[in-house]
């Protein structure tokens, strides 16, 4: 059972990732991390891709208040969910990627809006790894560590 909620929980964050949405999807989830002055905040933000719930990428400016929050303290949270039908909660580390093999995979077409493209440098990417996880599918609640 718990395999089962996991594999559905990694196909619901794939469609909802910039990469894989189905069309006409807009794509979000809430990403939390501590502010400068210690206190939890929370953002809606578009996630780039995902490898399950292993890891999850998201894209922003490089002066961003989200850079500037990880670089004092790099506890972060996810978080997936609709109106009642699910919710994913992902609890771990965060990280500011500045290099350009992974800012070229990481971007897409909605980024144009922001950035000149890849290699503007005021763009990066924000990898975020799990450690542990709530899960709550199908009316299933699984909780884990990676």
């Amino acid at each position: 059972m718990n395999q089962e909620i996991i594999k559905k929980a990694v196909e619901l964050i794939r469609q909802n990732t910039a990469h894989y949405a189905p069309e006409g999807r807009e794509p979000y989830c809430v990403l939390s991390l501590i502010d400068v002055d210690g206190y939890p905040t929370a953002s809606t933000i578009t996630a780039s891709k995902s490898d399950g719930i292993q890891w999850i990428t998201f894209c922003t400016g490089l002066g961003s208040t989200r850079t500037q929050r990880i670089s004092k303290c790099n506890r972060a949270s996810v978080c997936f969910n609709t109106d009642g039908e699910f919710n994913i909660t992902l609890v771990g580390t965060i990280e500011v990627l500045t290099d350009a093999a992974t800012k070229q995979e990481m971007w897409y077409d909605g980024l144009k809006n922001h950035f000149s493209g890849p290699e503007d440098p005021g763009y990066c990417v924000l990898r975020f790894q799990t450690q542990r996880y709530k899960l709550f599918v199908d009316w299933n609640e699984v909780t884990g560590t990676l």
